[in-house]
């Protein structure tokens, strides 16, 4: 299997992308983001569309599309949590000029499949580069903001009473999202990496509390689904995507179980 060099490169893909999706898919679910994740996901893919149909680069159409929602979003001020009804429409639109832009262009079926689903298999030395630029310069910026961060998105009343830096964590916050979901996206799809960044951090809740736990456990379970579905894929020939998908969730229903098993002991 590791004879082959884009099995080695999917490997080596595979670290970096549980190590993004651990940490921001933890505080994902802690600041209750979820569903604007899944939205930012399908803007990604209009935007990557829109970039094929200009003729620039797929990743430049994500990246204009995915940030300039994000940085939107973020100065509007405004919980999430209301804005459900207004996200789903934003939502279906632009999944319709994804569909739209690509219909446009003279690019042919596969590049949409390409997109929505990504290619972990089809990776190449430069993929893993900016893969790997991409991590630094997440985990730099989370380093220096950890604390407030943290506190924005774990201890919600204490910070509504104070809300000096609160709008600026959650642009940030919102910006490096969409860097995440931009980048990976190319290499596992715009519709896998909302998987990755709530399916197994939803499962940390369920075996830990502590912060620094949940986020390592979320890197075991995110790593386990890709390095796990990198295998049976190449056994088997089926989609990488479709193994991935199934193991988180897999896991997240043991957790589930876990929980339930808890309660009833009690």
């Amino acid at each position: 299997m590791f004879d082959y060099d884009f099995m080695r490169y999917a490997f080596i893909a595979g670290i970096f992308i549980a190590l993004i999706c651990s940490v921001m898919g933890t505080f994902v679910v802690a600041r209750q983001t979820s569903f604007f994740t899944h939205t930012l996901s399908e803007i990604g893919f209009s935007g990557a569309s829109f970039g094929i149909f200009i003729g620039i680069s797929p990743l430049a159409g994500m990246l204009t599309f995915t940030t300039a929602s994000a940085l939107l979003i973020g100065m509007s001020g405004e919980r999430l949590g209301r804005r459900e009804a207004s996200i789903s429409v934003f939502s279906g639109l632009f999944l319709g000029l994804g569909i739209l832009f690509l219909s446009l262009s003279d690019k042919q079926a596969n590049y949409a499949t390409s997109i929505l689903f990504g290619s972990i298999v089809g990776i190449d030395r430069s993929d893993i580069e900016v893969l790997i630029a991409l991590s630094v310069l997440l985990l730099l910026t989370i380093t220096i903001l950890f604390k407030r961060l943290a506190y924005n998105s774990f201890d919600s009343q204490g910070a509504q009473y104070n809300q000096r830096f609160n709008k600026t964590i959650s642009i940030i916050f919102l910006v490096m999202l969409a860097l995440t979901i931009s980048i990976t996206a190319q290499i596992v799809g715009a519709l896998l990496i909302f998987v990755l960044l709530t399916i197994p951090a939803s499962a940390t809740k369920y075996f830990a509390h502590r912060l620094y736990q949940m986020i390592v456990l979320n890197f075991i379970f995110i790593l386990a689904g890709v390095w796990l579905g990198l295998y049976f894929s190449y056994l088997t020939d089926w989609p990488v995507s479709f193994f991935i998908t199934v193991i988180e969730a897999l896991i997240y229903g043991a957790a589930i179980a876990k929980d339930h098993w808890a309660n009833h002991q009690k």
